[in-house]
């Protein structure tokens, strides 16, 4: 069997953001105490090795192994190591921020059963992406540790999660009328964290759904940005006439919202909704939305004197791009919203709390609190296998270029502009697919482009 160190190997579950894989041929202890050592020796520069970090881990049967080699690895390296056990992947950013110690999760997040992998931080929460310190941990890693430390850490425990339900109820307190919610924690982190919070919620009745850890996944994906995963809450809520369903994937970083009618809500939409209550707060300050959100997004955060930033897709250009502009907020397609006050990082339990909060402030439904926020249609993303991603782009760019007041953007992928619509195409990272987001003025518009981009797409298919 190959080694997890060989060079392919490292290569390979070295991505954008983290390191993930399959358990054990490509994640396993070895790689974890390899990266362990060569997180401690990073980030400490010329200085030495950092001296304390944090680690925590989620349900996957791997995980607890994994993460304690990793300590293992950043105790040879000299560093302290706080272990704080099960937790989601906000509630580790939470102990990165509120310790003041770079972070370490063990998640493969929303993959299936056989992953695992590793996301990593600096202290305070500030991401480590392959432009921020991952190149040159795994460079480290393919070179085997520096000599010279002399020193061995140590390991201790401690509870975080009280804290980090306090912190969250403090930045979105939840009063006013009674609420009835489910949430479907996929068998993943929420089913840990999601008690905790809604014990201090007394006036929520919360219905659960999969609320037993398993990282085999028994119900169905963690993964609530695909339709089939969100079914059965789509059924619960208006079985037991909630007045909202809450669904998270399997680190709980993501939250995406169900409406008393079983329908699901753009997370552009949710973005606009708690933008608005981040500048009621902050007003004047800077949201950040990625160039696949909504236009609604920027016209509410313009309308409500806030100043709309646009960036690429990708939590380490969110929070940079937050870290540059003091923005208060940061919200994505894809389910993640970023907070200023949680240290910039994202987490899908307190933008729940928001949309809970806001609701709960009014008497009417959830649908006609966010009909304000609606206001142009959207295809939600949609995959396809290309061989060729990039001459399928230089074709769409042909195909588009006479259109009237037509635009072109590259900022991420391409994307194509009108006044009444507008489509961006970006490359997977990390499969041969393209993906496709469209928006329209009217529901007709936004079909039919869909559908002539997709066939453009999908022609050779």
């Amino acid at each position: 069997m190959a080694s997890s160190l060989d060079p392919a190997n490292v290569s390979a579950v070295f991505k954008a953001y983290d390191v993930r894989g399959t358990v054990p041929d490509q994640v396993d202890e070895d790689l974890a105490r390899a990266t362990g050592r060569a997180f401690v020796e990073v980030l400490g520069g010329p200085q030495g090795p950092v001296r304390r970090i944090v680690v925590g881990h989620d349900m996957r049967p791997s995980s607890p192994s994994l993460a304690r080699a990793y300590a293992d690895g950043a105790n040879e390296a000299g560093a302290d190591v706080v272990m704080i056990g099960l937790c989601s992947t906000d509630q580790l950013y939470f102990a990165s921020g509120h310790l003041g110690l770079p972070g370490v999760m063990f998640t493969a997040s929303h993959n299936p059963a056989q992953y695992n992998g590793i996301k990593q931080c600096r202290a305070f929460a500030a991401p480590v992406g392959m432009e921020s310190g991952l190149a040159e941990i795994r460079d480290r890693v393919l070179q085997g540790s520096a000599a010279g430390e002399q020193r061995t850490g140590t390991i201790e425990e401690q509870e975080t999660l009280d804290d980090y339900v306090d912190h969250l109820l403090g930045l979105a307190p939840v009063s006013g009328r009674p609420l009835k919610v489910v949430v479907d924690a996929g068998n993943g982190m929420a089913g840990h964290t999601a008690p905790a919070v809604f014990a201090k919620l007394p006036g929520i009745d919360l219905v659960p759904l999969y609320f037993d850890l398993d990282g085999s996944f028994p119900n169905h994906e963690a993964n609530p940005i695909e339709p089939e995963n969100l079914r059965d809450l789509q059924a619960k809520v208006r079985e037991t006439g909630a007045d909202v369903g809450l669904a998270f994937d399997g680190d709980a970083d993501r939250c995406f919202l169900v409406d008393e009618r079983g329908e699901l809500v753009s997370p552009s939409t949710l973005t606009a909704l708690i933008a608005a209550r981040e500048l009621a707060k902050s007003p004047g300050s800077a949201v950040i939305h990625n160039l696949i959100t909504s236009r609604a997004v920027p016209e509410i955060v313009s309308e409500l004197g806030g100043t709309p930033v646009r960036t690429r897709v990708g939590h380490s250009f969110i929070k940079a791009t937050m870290a540059e502009t003091d923005a208060v907020f940061g919200g994505e397609h894809s389910g993640h919203f970023y907070f200023r006050d949680f240290w910039r990082a994202d987490s899908g339990m307190l933008a729940a709390l928001h949309a809970m909060a806001a609701l709960a402030e009014t008497d009417g439904t959830l649908s006609a609190l966010l009909a304000p926020y609606e206001r142009y249609p959207l295809s939600g993303e949609i995959n396809s296998t290309v061989a060729d991603q990039q001459a399928v782009l230089e074709e769409i760019e042909r195909a588009y270029a006479d259109r009237e007041a037509v635009s072109f953007d590259r900022l991420d992928g391409l994307t194509v502009s009108t006044p009444d619509w507008s489509f961006n195409v970006r490359a997977s990272n990390t499969e041969p697919l393209l993906r496709l987001n469209v928006e329209g003025k009217d529901t007709p518009t936004m079909e039919h482009l869909r559908d002539e981009v997709l066939a453009i797409i999908r022609k050779d298919t």
